[in-house]
């Protein structure tokens, strides 16, 4: 029945050409379908109103956001949770052809409400609604070139700006340049947050609280595990060093707190005394900052997953770090069997890593399809871990929320000021 219909909700990034993030795209689903069909649209209205409504800071925090908005939820007043300069409302052609809804998104318009028309044809109901649209969302997997030339030179002609969408292998990519839009969106745009990073830098302003708190006349341990443990290039750096021929380990640390614990905290210190020389002046620009939140939200996700699914032989530790190290190979810029080799992490752990496949590799791609807004086989991976699939979307914001508040934490430097003891 359409009313059971598990939904799920996740963001996906909208970038400039440049390769900067200017916006989120908010998706939802069924297990089947990318967007609801006509028959599924009252469920969906309402499971969306729900969800949403339970976490609208979440959900449009950080970024201006664009949803996708039914019938229903237009009627149900729904844009007016969100604050006009953070949303951007997407109708489609259900709501373009319907009297009433249009009167709603007029009336939205009116109020400072940003528009979105998904997958523009030329034909009179949409070309009558361009006074009151700001974005053009074109499908570049349906759209034949001759008429994404026609749109984009249409809508830049009358200052709307156009949105290249499901842009998901190297071709499309490729081909939005040479039409000259305005914002790119899709699978393969999301992965070129990965593939474009390649640096062996950490977070600045992570790695700057991190020197805050060891340079304490008594260190917090507790603290400088949690921040050590938000950053893929600081745990495996620890990881790296404890493990070494150096201190020559009967049995190797395979996580954060085993690797201060060993270390201690004046040794911890040079440490990082010693990575502050090696990244020295060297700051992370927008797309490394969103990479490093991404590696954050999938330890998150993982570690959180882990505890609702089962048949696992792992620990939540494992999981957290199966989700962390997930993006390391772009980080250090070196294949993930390398890197793998490095550090004693645990078996069923790598196979995921390295090929998606053992006992956890099902958690790993589920975490992935979830990311990637692959809806067909979201409900497979979590049946077969028999993870509660009613509690994904909820725990994903609950994840997303608390690396959204750490972050702004980590990002804040201007909180801090420089330790004496870190300046000599």
């Amino acid at each position: 029945m359409a009313n059971n219909v598990t939904k799920y909700i996740v963001r996906q990034p909208i970038k400039d050409l440049k390769g900067k993030i200017i916006a989120y795209e908010i998706r939802y689903a069924g297990e089947s379908n990318a967007y609801d069909s006509e028959g599924n649209d009252f469920a969906a209205a309402d499971t969306i109103y729900k969800l949403l409504t339970q976490n609208t800071d979440t959900a449009l925090k950080g970024a201006l956001s664009f949803m996708t908005f039914t019938t229903n939820l237009l009627m149900k007043q729904t844009p007016r949770l969100f604050n006009p300069d953070a949303l951007v409302i997407q109708v489609d052609d259900s709501v373009i052809i319907h009297p009433l809804a249009m009167r709603f998104v007029e009336r939205f318009y009116s109020e400072g409400y940003k528009i979105a028309v998904n997958e523009f044809q030329f034909s009179p109901r949409y070309i009558s609604m361009l006074d009151f649209v700001d974005y053009i969302r074109i499908n570049f997997q349906t759209t034949p070139d001759s008429n994404i030339r026609n749109i984009v030179e249409m809508a830049h002609s009358m200052d709307k700006k156009c949105i290249a969408t499901e842009i998901d292998n190297a071709v499309l990519y490729q081909k939005a340049f040479v039409m000259e839009v305005d914002a790119i969106e899709g699978r393969y745009v999301a992965e070129q947050l990965l593939t474009t990073v390649h640096s062996s830098n950490y977070l600045q302003s992570n790695f700057f609280r991190l020197m805050v708190a060891i340079t304490k006349d008594e260190p917090d341990v507790e603290e400088i595990e949690r921040i050590i443990s938000m950053d893929a290039t600081l745990t495996y750096a620890l990881l790296k060093i404890v493990n070494s021929a150096y201190f020559a380990l009967r049995n190797r640390a395979a996580d954060v707190h085993q690797a201060v614990m060993i270390l201690g905290i004046g040794q911890l210190r040079q440490w990082i005394y010693l990575m502050g020389e090696e990244n020295d002046g060297n700051e992370m620009d927008d797309s490394q900052e969103e990479f490093m939140r991404r590696s954050f939200l999938r330890a998150t996700f993982c570690s959180e997953l882990m505890k609702q699914g089962k048949k696992l032989p792992i620990t939540r530790n494992d999981a957290y770090l199966m989700g962390m190290f997930s993006t390391l190979n772009y980080l250090i810029d070196a294949p993930m069997e390398d890197i793998l080799r490095e550090i004693p992490i645990a078996q069923p752990v790598k196979e995921a890593l390295l090929h998606q496949s053992g006992p956890c590799g099902a958690l790993y791609k589920l975490v992935l399809g979830y990311e990637r807004a692959d809806w067909s086989s979201i409900g497979r991976l979590a049946e077969e871990l028999e993870i509660p699939v009613e509690h994904l979307t909820t725990t994903y914001f609950q994840c997303l929320d608390e690396v959204n508040s750490i972050w702004a934490q980590l990002t804040s430097m201007q909180e801090f000021e420089t330790p004496a003891s870190a300046e000599t």
